[in-house]
């Protein structure tokens, strides 16, 4: 079981409405039915105990364009983890209508700590000063299992830090995930030998929640030396348990995928700053991927400025984490991104370097040539 959040601690949500959303009721309406879910305390001697589970709104604020409440929630009503924070803030309420929850203030322990942060991952990788470079396996299907060792050979010469499945592919018949790793283990250590540093190559691990643990584990046991997960898709609990499972302890990489489900609509979900950022990283990401505004999604300039705030910003003392700017990204796109994000930040090509018209070698020679333009 959950360990429960201590006594005392607070957890205090910003809510947006839009106009025409009256922001006091709904605020009145969060702080009761998202914690006791009645006005009717029926249970003489047991006065104090409810009011210890109720939320307090703490401020409301109404302007033209918008209004906003402050609500203050026990954490004792959570077990300290995503998933009971998460139904507790938003769950049911987020079918009432237009509202967006736009920031958290967390307790310091809330969540699960990455293992490694921007800080582990260069001692890993024994790389300071400059941005990570990542590659994704291109083609995303319809290749076999030795097709990704004969791709991942082809920039086997180079000083790319990181490499990662495609979110797309999963345990499929054609190339099995335990299948992929095996066929490239030999590659992935050859080039460990031959630069004398670490080389990681993130696995894609899907599956139902017993599959996907296990599946990491048998993984982490054959070698494997980070994962890839679509934490939106699986859940941020899964995220937690990959982060916290003793048996794993790999770098994890978080893929955006369903991101926008939750967070496009202007007036309804959660700010981008949340599902990309602040949630990630309380979850245990090491590194998050997310679209660059300069790239082929498009991103507003605010929330990729939120996202990177988020996973690199101080939150008492939480690591910080990679940012992962991905999505078209080419090598001429490079010197804007990294006016944007500095050096503390993993660049994710896919076809930028694997449909390179002279080659990957030419492309990473390109993109590793933009990293060290002034």
């Amino acid at each position: 079981m959950t360990t429960p959040a201590p006594a005392g601690q607070r957890i205090v949500a910003t809510y947006r409405f839009p106009p025409g959303v009256d922001p006091a009721r709904e605020a009145e309406i969060l702080a009761v039915g998202q914690t006791l879910g009645s006005h009717d305390a029926r249970f003489p001697g047991r006065e104090a105990a409810l009011a210890a589970c109720r939320a307090e709104v703490l401020e409301v604020q109404v302007c033209e364009h918008e209004g906003r409440a402050r609500i203050s929630f026990p954490a004792a009503n959570t077990e300290h983890d995503l998933g009971t924070l998460l139904t507790m803030v938003f769950g049911k309420y987020s079918l009432a209508g237009p509202a967006r929850l736009v920031d958290l203030d967390l307790p310091a322990d809330l969540g699960t700590r990455p293992r490694f942060g921007i800080a582990g991952l260069r001692a890993r990788l024994g790389v300071e000063g400059r941005a990570l470079m990542m590659a994704i396996f291109k083609p995303a299907l319809g290749l076999s299992a030795e097709d990704h060792a004969t791709l991942l050979k082809t920039v086997a010469d180079t000083e790319l830090d990181l490499i990662k499945d495609d979110e797309i592919l999963g345990d499929l018949d054609g190339a099995p995930t335990l299948a992929r790793w095996r066929a490239c283990r030999g590659v992935v250590e050859a080039i460990r030998d031959r630069r004398g540093r670490e080389f990681l190559y993130a696995v894609n691990v899907t599956g139902r929640a017993d599959t996907l643990l296990a599946r990491a584990r048998t993984l982490v046991q054959e070698g494997a030396n980070a994962l890839l997960l679509n934490v939106l898709v699986y859940g941020y609990p899964m995220l937690e348990a990959l982060a916290a499972d003793p048996a794993i302890g790999v770098p994890i990489i978080a893929h955006p995928a369903f991101a926008g489900a939750l967070a496009l609509a202007p007036d309804h979900g959660l700010d981008y700053a949340l599902v990309l950022g602040r949630l990630m990283r309380r979850g245990g990401a090491d590194i998050v991927l997310h679209p660059a505004r300069f790239g082929s999604l498009p991103f507003d300039a605010g929330d990729e400025q939120r996202v990177i705030r988020a996973l690199r910003g101080e939150d008492h003392d939480w690591p910080r984490v990679f940012p992962g700017p991905s999505a078209g990204i080419k090598p001429h796109i490079v010197p804007e991104l990294l006016k944007d994000y500095g050096p503390d930040t993993v660049i994710n090509a896919g076809s930028g370097v694997f449909d390179h018209p002279e080659g990957p070698r030419a492309a990473l020679a390109a993109f590793f040539a933009a990293l060290a333009s002034p």
